[in-house]
């Protein structure tokens, strides 16, 4: 083929297709999500008519970059190819795909079978003589003189196989892929992203508290101060983030007394999500808690201890909020007047107004809520939950995240929406780093195996994060009720190492459970009034969450998030399932019994092949709670487990002399 030939094709629409891009979420209308230090995995469906050999690329830039890399694909097979690029940055990435049909390997690859069957190639040494002399012009340089000294060599040997040889040499075909013809080449018909989150947004232990009830006096509220001293009986339990409920002013009008009894009296505080008063509004802090000085100590004393604060950001606003006398426009106006209250019928909340979204000044109304987070970021705040975000505009959550991470792309978004299933994976594929899931009302076996096989094997572990939650504020969940301190434990147990990243709700290691009768709530709860805790109440499991944390600090394979297999247990009250690394080094399998009132046991079935262990070898599972070593063989193991001790056993399955995991933290 000549350099002319060449260069008319240039001119010809590429033949090559490319198409089912994987990974892309909605065909490309959303992000995928991953962490730094990961390895994106791209594939795709690449052929074109004819015999032609292909060459295949992965282009990837970060939202920063202007020029593209390159990492090369291979064929797997059946059309289908796969390479991948290095995640090192925490920013939002594109990526698309570029394939060309590559004239010299499908030059090499008939002239080897033309060799191979003894036919004449004097003609096709000639053709790739005029390709490699095309690539040495191109090339320039030390390239272009290798190139055509093999060219020389070529014409000077005697046979056309052995000009062939010489032109198919290694060191030849490296200088044709590095100046290949890129002529009729062909490139995905769309960008895709991928948000590269800090390993924090998979891997993290939430601990939620209302900061007024850290102190010790009956009847007021506590201070920043009060919860720096908390920092320690925390920090020692392993858990890294702090969550707190709203820290703002609260109003006065309609405020709300114990039990959510209306006309709450001068010494009830108010609920925290009525946000706003003469104090301020959500860049403010409520004056019984300190000043802005005490939060920064606040923030750092918590990163001294390699903890970070996270903020709980509710878009409510009280009817004395800042936002009602210069914004009525913000809010929903009734023919009286008035300005309506938040309701979820038959509830009513007389102490909040809602926002309507729908207001002609929305864009000032969107530019607030960025100034209110900026505004706490700017004060170390680098975690927010949101509170009910699926009662606000998708839209403005996928505007103000990607405005956010586009100064601060290390700030974590919780939402925070118990609701239906596709609302709840929009508000994921719109940015939100982490979800809320149904892992709280999951109990049975088939209950949990099927909805953690759709979170982490199937299309949402793309996009959405679980952050298994046992409990929170408002959910008082009725096997916590019923089942007592091993159900407690064994909810815990599952929440921890069934997902990379969980979170408890303060209390919960106390074992509370005090419902309001017949419904998933707490008698007397705290959102109503001030509480004093007994940290060291007798029953507490708080050593049971201590020596897991522990556990999941050490142990790599609990800290990824789709990793997690099910294995069979032939005892229907029996869930057991594994996490390992990709190479098996770290390779830890759990054994839950969901029932928290009778003991059971179970023959647990264990991929031994899987893990590199021969059906007749020894192997050594140690149990990482109770420190116990057991010598097992074969797949079938048995396990049996009394939810008046501990409801469940977490092993390290370790070939006998293999090397064992270092206690690697990523975070550093």
């Amino acid at each position: 083929m000549t350099t002319a030939a060449l260069t008319r094709l240039e001119t010809i629409p590429s033949s090559v297709q490319i198409e089912n891009v994987l990974p892309q979420i909605d065909a490309g209308r959303y992000p995928v999500k991953r962490e730094v230090g990961d390895v994106l995995e791209v594939s795709a469906d690449i052929f074109k008519d004819g015999h032609d050999m292909l060459a295949a690329f992965v282009r990837y830039r970060t939202r920063e970059e202007m020029d593209w890399h390159e990492a090369e694909m291979t064929l797997v097979d059946n059309d289908r190819w796969a390479g991948s690029f290095p995640l090192t940055e925490n920013t939002r990435y594109h990526y698309t795909v570029f394939a060309f049909p590559d004239v010299f390997a499908t030059w090499k690859d008939e002239i080897e079978k033309k060799i191979a069957a003894d036919v004449d190639v004097h003609l096709e040494v000639l053709e790739g003589i005029d390709l490699i002399l095309e690539a040495a012009r191109r090339a320039g340089g030390a390239d272009q003189d290798q190139l055509e000294a093999a060219i020389a060599e070529a014409r000077s040997v005697g046979t056309p196989p052995d000009a062939a040889a010489v032109l198919m040499s290694d060191a030849v075909v490296s200088l044709m892929k590095r100046h290949a013809s890129r002529a009729r080449g062909n490139t995905f018909d769309r960008e895709l992203t991928v948000v590269v989150d800090r390993v924090e947004a998979r891997y993290a232990s939430w601990y939620s508290m209302f900061p007024r009830s850290a102190g010790r006096i009956e009847g007021k509220s506590a201070t920043f101060r009060d919860v720096i001293d908390q920092l320690p009986r925390i920090h020692a339990m392993g858990f890294d983030v702090l969550y707190f409920t709203p820290i703002h002013p609260i109003g006065s009008t309609n405020k709300k007394g114990k039990n959510n009894t209306l006309g709450g009296g001068p010494d009830d505080p108010g609920v925290p999500y009525a946000i706003g008063s003469a104090d301020g509004g959500h860049d403010a802090i409520d004056p019984q808690l300190g000043t802005l000085d005490d939060f920064d100590e606040l923030v750092g004393e918590a990163a001294a201890l390699g903890m970070e604060i996270a903020l709980d950001y509710a878009i409510n606003a009280s009817p004395d909020h800042p936002w009602i006398r210069d914004h009525p426009d913000w809010f929903f106006v009734r023919p009286d007047g008035s300005i309506r209250y938040a309701e979820n019928p038959p509830k009513k909340y007389q102490d909040v107004h809602p926002v309507n979204w729908e207001t002609a000044d929305w864009r000032a109304l969107w530019d607030e809520q960025k100034r209110v987070i900026m505004h706490w970021v700017h004060h170390g705040v680098k975690t927010f939950r949101v509170d009910n975000p699926h009662t606000k505009p998708t839209v403005f959550w996928e505007w103000l995240i990607d405005e956010v991470q586009r100064t601060n792309p290390e700030v974590i978004f919780l939402s925070e929406a118990f609701t239906r299933p596709k609302v709840m994976k929009a508000l994921a594929k719109a940015g939100y780093t982490q979800s809320y899931t149904y892992f709280t009302w999951r109990n049975t076996k088939v209950e949990l195996t099927e909805y953690l096989t759709e979170l982490t094997q199937e299309e949402p572990k793309e996009y959405m994060r679980g952050n298994f939650f046992t409990n929170t504020h408002d959910i008082n969940p009725y096997i916590l009720q019923q089942g007592g301190r091993a159900a407690f434990q064994s909810r815990f147990l599952l929440a921890s190492t069934l997902s990379s990243v969980y979170g408890i709700y303060s209390g919960f290691e106390l074992c509370e459970n005090t419902p309001v009768p017949g419904r998933e709530e707490y008698l007397n709860s705290e959102k109503y009034e001030y509480k004093v805790w007994d940290w060291d109440r007798p029953g507490n499991i708080v050593p049971l969450i201590s020596r897991v944390n522990q556990i999941r600090r050490e142990h790599p394979a609990l800290q990824e998030y789709d990793n997690l297999r099910f294995y069979q247990a032939d005892n229907p009250q029996i869930l057991a399932y594994g996490k390992a690394t990709p190479d098996w080094s770290d390779n830890i399998v759990v054994a839950v019994n969901l029932d928290p009132f009778n003991t059971h046991d179970s023959w647990v079935y264990l991929p031994i092949e899987q893990m590199g262990i021969a059906d007749d070898e020894p192997f050594q599972a140690l149990e990482l709670v109770s420190g116990e070593t057991y010598e097992w063989r074969g797949a079938r193991q048995y396990v049996r487990l009394d939810p008046e001790l501990v409801p469940g056993q977490i092993f390290q399955i370790r070939r006998y002399g293999a090397a064992q995991p270092d206690g690697h933290d990523p975070r550093g």
